[in-house]
């Protein structure tokens, strides 16, 4: 038996979420929806599933067992709630919502029907970052003591995209900010101070977003956690993560231009480069519906990331230090 899905929408990640569940063995690309119909029409003969035009037909067929959420950020919050209503099992990409009102609100409505749903942040899967993970819980590096993220971006992008995105914390380094709570386990933050900068494109500074940023983040036990940040990058998409404690040091590899020495060479898109954690991602929602394991990111984590990243900006405007409770 294999697990009907209704994927929604159809942008970048989302065909790629199509391609991804249409070639699974596990999973069924039953339906597929966009607001681009022309779209919808192309993408559902070419993986050989149902264009619907009315999203309403994936809640009420009884043989839809996931829906798969990869349309824009508002629609988030009203299909986790019609899914949750429905009793499919829901995969959301992150952010569950830009507003933590929204996302409160939303996490309440929807625990009557004690959801089960898993949250997009494919990061968690990615190999080099889950060894660290595996390495901290072996003990290889002792006691953490500091966690350092790289995330730079070969460029920024569309100006649309950005104009709606939520800016640089709620859309680029909330993964980061996913990552160090993911390294950290019950260790909880409860401090963050972050700064940014534009230099020379005019365009983001008409929108205020920012080319680069630093966040450092403190945890209750002292665990000190700096995030690198930059919407452009000129050798291609820098990836990399280092954990330092009192036995040693840990460290994903580097992707360079191969002038540097580094054994692979340098990506330009972060499909490519993260093209193994999605498919990964994918294997775990499957474990994770028939009841054999539970996601690595789950609701209330897509919660306290944006928490995090509303911190940040926080922190940014005033130019101290912002608790976090």
């Amino acid at each position: 038996m294999k697990i009907n899905v209704a994927l929604f929408g159809l942008g970048r990640v989302g065909i790629m979420h199509a391609a991804d569940i249409s070639s699974h063995p596990k999973f069924n690309l039953k339906y597929v929806f966009d607001k681009n119909k022309k779209l919808s029409v192309k993408v559902s003969r070419k993986f050989k599933s149902q264009n619907i035009s009315n999203p309403s037909k994936a809640f009420t067929d009884k043989n839809i067992d996931l829906i798969f959420i990869a349309s824009s950020t508002p629609t988030h919050i009203p299909l986790i709630i019609r899914a949750a209503k429905s009793k499919k099992v829901i995969f959301c990409e992150k952010p569950i919502d830009l507003n933590i009102d929204k996302v409160i609100k939303c996490r309440k409505k929807i625990k009557k029907y004690k959801p089960r749903i898993q949250i997009g942040f494919n990061r968690r899967y990615d190999p080099g970052h889950y060894s660290l993970k595996e390495s901290l819980l072996k003990g290889k590096i002792g006691r953490l003591e500091k966690i350092i993220i790289t995330s730079r971006d070969p460029a920024p992008p569309s100006l649309k995209y950005l104009k709606a995105s939520g800016g640089i914390y709620r859309d680029m380094t909330i993964h980061d900010f996913d990552l160090v709570r993911f390294y950290l386990g019950k260790d909880r933050i409860k401090e963050v101070f972050a700064s940014a900068s534009n230099f020379v494109n005019k365009k983001l500074k008409k929108i205020k977003e920012y080319e680069i940023s630093t966040c450092v983040l403190k945890s209750n036990s002292g665990v000190i956690a700096v995030i690198n940040n930059s919407r452009h990058c000129s050798f291609g998409m820098d990836q990399r993560v280092e954990i330092f404690g009192t036995k040693g040091m840990d460290e994903t590899e580097s992707y360079l231009k191969s002038s540097t020495g580094s054994k692979k060479s340098f990506l330009n898109f972060f499909i490519e480069r993260y093209g193994p954690s999605y498919k990964l991602q994918l294997n775990s929602l499957a474990s994770f519906f028939l009841k054999k394991s539970k996601p690595r990111a789950n609701f209330n984590d897509g919660e306290k990331s944006l928490i995090i990243a509303n911190a940040a900006y926080k922190s940014l405007n005033s130019r101290k230090v912002v608790k976090i409770k």
